[in-house]
């Protein structure tokens, strides 16, 4: 439809028109013009150009200046219709009622604004009630329920028109396939939502990628929408996608019935979807008869979206009355009805300047973008990682590209994509080096990983870094002795390895600006409480590849001292709990390496603990002896790493995942596939936070 000249034509004149504070009647066609090339590119092609705010800020000058010049509104004007959004993979299907988009609103005086208009359409004098929900950012569905089944689900689409995903649809298990409906006289109906990825779904999903040395999704938004368009159902049920349902667009009654009381107001239509099984954000949901409180729930639900186990861009407010909502009627484009208030941009445009390549811990080598500074979500981004060298190849990134860069609820910033087509062909390839940044050393390719890496033991960076994660809060907890001080008494030479934390020279220490008697003392006791600690944080905080916190746990209780694990073999090593053949040979590699055994020795040397006195190479005997445990989900009277000591100290065991040798599953809020997984297998004993304290006996 567009040529590369004209798409780059195009984003110049959005950039133009966003810098432009002026409004002029002259550029509402070239407003119209930006506006549809970005509505192209982002519904049917899933290549968004312009970051949320920016495509409202354009939408929202046109539909000014239309309102300025009413003769200048043409038919065809973006502002009058719904955007494109049709593919040819899926056959299109018609909405029972179009799904139209939602108005935005920014701040308070808009909402106040909003809030005149709804009285002004209904009486000045009417108590309007005001239902606020959370604005899911996920791909937009139909579901059409016929007689109680699920007769079909739909996407957006351009808003009249939908592709119907049906089959996808129904992959989506918390998606019921019937519902009784007909309880209440409701024959057919159909219901809006969003399908979204749980947060820590979408992570551990990215982590599987790259351990397989895959490139990471951009985002759980992309990955919803992406995901629900694939061709292949059964991939569709592996990404783990859900659902939110938040409205009832369209229902008929059998001739028998009047309309029940749940189909009165929004409030209570969500409710009774929520109590017949449908996920809703029935719990999140506000009602308020004051536009004030409101816009304080607004500002109060801002400060803790990033709470929720789903990305959410915003909250959504409806007259809550149905029959409110049929006298206010909508417009073309959205209902008058509802509105939209949006959080803080977490999205915008920005120019990759240069790559920077980082030495972590480990020796991974890891590009980092610098970028033109851009404030994203509250905060000035200038440095993005890139994770590894097959990430730049598939992205396509080149330094000089125009690049659309997102900040989502983790605060880590991305780069979602760059906008190949805005190059002017003066773009630069990202070389990466042949030898490490730190210590000039030839860089190594490891078989099956995406990453380079530097193997030199001495390597400066990675030193430090080792320094860091042995004192960092879930190893050694070595508290005061942060990467700042770290850093300081490593260019100084008052430290040069972990070993050397327990023989700093204070007298040296006490020379230096910012070391006080109390803070020095402060810092001396750290060091020497974390002399104590059990085995398991020791073997933790001394870095092995793929050794994480319930590993090394698991770990510390097969063996009395550490150096019991000098002689153990992969065979091994693959009998114990969760320990497969990559973390085996690790784990070998790292006992076999003489310089790892010093800086072992020197660290009992200084009275460092390498035994395990609870376990002895035994399990501690308890009432939990013999029994294997999982949480999962948020617990809300305990932190989980409370909660898998209290299993430990009683003589359980804490496994990393779902299995048959599982035999408990402690489910809090938000609980996901693990849950599902747990069901499925109908041999795990599922119990709540409630049911495991007193279990537990507390």
């Amino acid at each position: 439809m567009y040529t590369t000249k004209d798409e780059q034509h195009l984003y110049q004149q959005a950039k133009a028109l966003l810098d432009n504070k002026n409004d002029d009647v002259s550029v509402i066609t070239t407003l119209r013009g930006v506006i549809n090339y970005a509505d192209w590119k982002y519904y049917v092609q899933d290549e968004p150009v312009l970051a949320d705010a920016e495509y409202d800020t354009l939408y929202k000058k046109l539909k000014h200046l239309e309102e300025e010049f009413p003769e200048q509104q043409t038919a065809d004007s973006p502002t009058q219709r719904i955007a494109k959004g049709l593919s040819e993979k899926f056959p299109p299907v018609s909405h029972l009622v179009p799904m139209l988009s939602l108005d935005n609103t920014y701040n308070a005086e808009d909402l106040r604004d909003w809030d005149k208009r709804c009285h002004d359409y209904l009486d000045e004098n009417t108590l309007i009630e005001y239902c606020v929900e959370p604005k899911y950012d996920g791909a937009s569905i139909s579901l059409v329920y016929d007689h109680d089944q699920l007769a079909r689900g739909a996407t957006r689409g351009d808003g009249i028109m939908g592709e119907e995903i049906t089959t996808n649809i129904r992959q989506i298990r918390s998606i019921p396939l019937s519902a009784p409906f007909s309880s209440k006289g409701v024959e057919q109906t159909e219901i809006r939502g969003e399908v979204v990825i749980h947060k820590k779904t979408f992570t551990a999903f990215n982590e599987q990628r790259s351990a397989e040395g895959l490139a990471p999704l951009a985002n759980p938004r992309n990955a919803a929408s992406g995901t629900l368009r694939m061709l292949d159902p059964t991939e569709v049920r592996k990404r783990g996608l859900t659902a939110i349902l938040y409205h009832i667009s369209y229902y008929t009654l059998t001739s028998s019935h009047k309309r029940p009381k749940e189909l009165a107001t929004h409030y209570d239509s969500i409710q009774w979807l929520y109590q017949l099984g449908f996920p809703t954000p029935a719990k999140e949901m506000k009602v308020f008869t004051d536009i004030n409180d409101v816009i304080a729930y607004c500002g109060e639900f801002e400060q803790r979206r990033d709470e929720l186990p789903f990305e959410v861009d915003g909250l959504v407010i409806k007259v809550n009355s149905f029959d409110m909502q049929d006298r206010m009627g909508m417009t073309t484009h959205h209902p008058r009805w509802a509105v939209a208030y949006k959080f803080k941009a977490r999205q915008a445009t920005s120019r990759l300047l240069r790559v920077e390549f980082q030495v972590g811990r480990t020796g991974t080598i890891t590009p980092v973008a610098k970028i033109d500074p851009v404030p994203i979500g509250g905060v000035t981004v200038t440095s993005v990682s890139l994770f590894n060298e097959d990430v730049i190849r598939e992205k396509d990134l080149y330094i000089g590209d125009t690049i659309l860069v997102e900040r989502a609820g983790d605060v880590i910033p991305y780069i979602v994509k760059p906008l190949a087509e805005l190059r002017t062909g003066k773009e630069e390839k990202i070389i990466f080096p042949a030898h490490c940044p730190a210590c000039n050393e030839p860089l190594v390719k490891v078989p099956d990983e995406a990453a380079l890496r530097c193997v030199n033991i001495n390597c400066p960076a990675q030193v430090v870094e080792r320094i860091m994660h042995f004192a960092s809060k879930d190893a050694m907890d070595i508290r005061n002795l942060g990467g700042a001080n770290i850093l300081k008494f490593y260019e100084l030479g008052l430290l040069n390895d972990i070993p050397g934390i327990y023989t700093i020279n204070w007298e040296e220490i006490k020379k230096m600006d910012g070391f006080g008697a109390k803070s020095i003392t402060n810092l001396q006791q750290a060091i020497t409480n974390s002399k104590q600690q059990p085995l398991s944080r020791l073997i933790f905080g001394l870095g092995i590849r793929f050794v994480g916190e319930t590993t090394a746990k698991t770990l510390a209780h097969a063996v009395a001292h550490i150096s019991e694990l000098y002689d153990w073999d992969t065979t091994r090593l693959a009998t114990l709990e969760d320990i497969g053949p990559k973390v085996a040979a690790s784990v070998v590699s790292f006992f076999q390496e003489k310089a790892n055994r010093e800086t072992i020795n020197e660290l009992e040397e200084q009275g460092v603990n390498l035994a395990n006195h609870h376990r002895g190479g035994q399990a501690t005997t308890g009432e939990l002896t013999g029994k294997t445990f999982l949480f999962t989900g948020t617990m809300q009277q305990l932190k989980r790493s409370d909660a898998e000591t209290m299993v430990e100290e009683k003589g359980g065991t804490i496994l990393n995942g779902v299995s048959s040798k599982l035999h408990y599953l402690v489910v809090g809020e938000d609980a996901g596939s693990k849950l599902e997984k747990a069901k499925k297998l109908g041999t795990i004993s599922i119990i709540t936070e409630e049911e495991f304290l007193k279990m537990i006996g507390s």
